[in-house]
């Protein structure tokens, strides 16, 4: 019988507004019993600092020109997820750790990818082995390091099938600051791509023109007025020429320029809709679970609904909840990487074979 491992998996998203967590217990493949979840903000000093470097960084070589404020930023974050997970472990104990770290910068063209956080930090705060650093052995053998979470959906429908709660052929739409799609054939056959924008503008947008970090439920867009003028320019001049055809994107790949000039709910509903847009065109015929921070703008889903024929559901409705989906990915990567299982996949980065990934710093007395 196959061992099952308990794995604590961090993720700290695009959002930059805290750290999620999650532990799984899982062989790896097809069984997934998720045993905890929290959220734990970042103070609104840490959260502006990332946004902040984040910016900077718009090519390759602003790693190095803030190399210092890098390392701290690095330093900070985490101390931050050590803390929790030394809170965590008095709560629930746990095997590994998937440490996901917080991406600063990714350029699937230059074949960078940029995860700050010292692993051996929270390896030896934590007496945990930790896997961090998944991206690099994808990037290193031709793949574009992203998206990593789609084996985590193939485990997790492929659990939810056997346990009769859905049905294939399905996908699960993870909607966070960028939106990536794992569409699931009905032979279990598995295919992802990030497929635009999901809240990265509508969040950078309403950061720069209100005191507020988001849209809360889509109510500044619902309370403005599209520009149709913006909107078909934005699709026919930027859009299908430079982002269409990629397989894995940034934040950096999207700026709110366009939509200089409008007012707060004009602008936030002109580009909640030509996010809409965007993601309606790459989502399949499956039925779809939404899952990540987007979901939550209703607005957003409404557009997105009326665009498509699928079937579209909450991944709430499995009763799951649908804010820890990323969290739980890293979980389950930090138990495949463990057994040496792949992480990544030709159809879901790109890369020319299955690749094992992460950075293991083993400590025998968690397992």
């Amino acid at each position: 019988m196959e061992k099952n491992f308990s794995a604590l998996g961090f993720m700290s998203g695009t959002s930059g507004d805290g750290v999620d967590c999650s532990i799984i217990k899982s062989n790896g493949k097809d069984v997934i019993n998720i045993k905890y979840n929290r959220f734990d903000p970042y103070p609104a000093n840490l959260s502006t600092k990332i946004h902040r470097t984040k910016e900077r960084i718009s090519e390759k070589r602003d790693l190095l020109k803030y190399s210092t404020d890098i390392q701290n930023l690095e330093e900070e974050i985490t101390n931050f997820h050590i803390n929790i997970a030394i809170k965590v472990k008095y709560e629930i104990d746990y095997d590994l750790i998937g440490f996901h770290g917080h991406t600063i910068y990714h350029n699937s063209d230059e074949k960078i990818s940029k995860q700050i956080g010292i692993g051996t930090n929270l390896a030896k705060a934590t007496n945990k082995t930790v896997i961090y650093d998944f991206r690099q052995n994808d990037i290193k053998n031709g793949g574009e390091g992203a998206p990593l979470s789609p084996i985590y959906h193939l485990a997790l429908i492929k659990s939810l099938f056997n346990e009769n709660r859905v049905k294939i052929p399905s996908s699960i739409l993870n909607i966070g600051g960028i939106a990536n799609i794992t569409q699931i054939d009905k032979d279990f056959k598995f295919t992802s791509s990030d497929i635009g924008p999901g809240n990265c503008l509508i969040d950078k947008w309403v950061r720069n023109n209100s005191n507020k970090l988001y849209d809360k439920n889509g109510n500044f867009a619902k309370n403005g007025k599209i520009d149709k003028f913006i909107f078909d320019q934005y699709l026919d001049n930027f859009y299908y020429s430079k982002i269409n055809s990629k397989r894995s994107l940034d934040t950096n790949d999207f700026d709110i320029s366009f939509a200089k000039g409008l007012s707060l709910e004009n602008g936030a509903s002109t580009i909640t809709e030509i996010t809409s847009e965007i993601l309606s065109k790459k989502i399949g015929d499956n039925d779809i679970y939404i899952c990540g921070g987007g979901r939550k703008n209703k607005f957003l889903i409404d557009s997105l609904k009326n665009k498509v024929k699928n079937k579209i559901f909450y991944i709430d409705d499995l009763n799951i909840d649908g804010d820890y989906i990323e969290s739980q990915a890293f979980a389950l990567l930090a138990i495949r990487s463990y057994l040496g299982l792949p992480i990544s996949f030709p159809s879901t980065t790109n890369c020319k074979e299955p690749l094992i990934g992460g950075r293991i710093i083993k400590n025998t007395q968690s397992i």
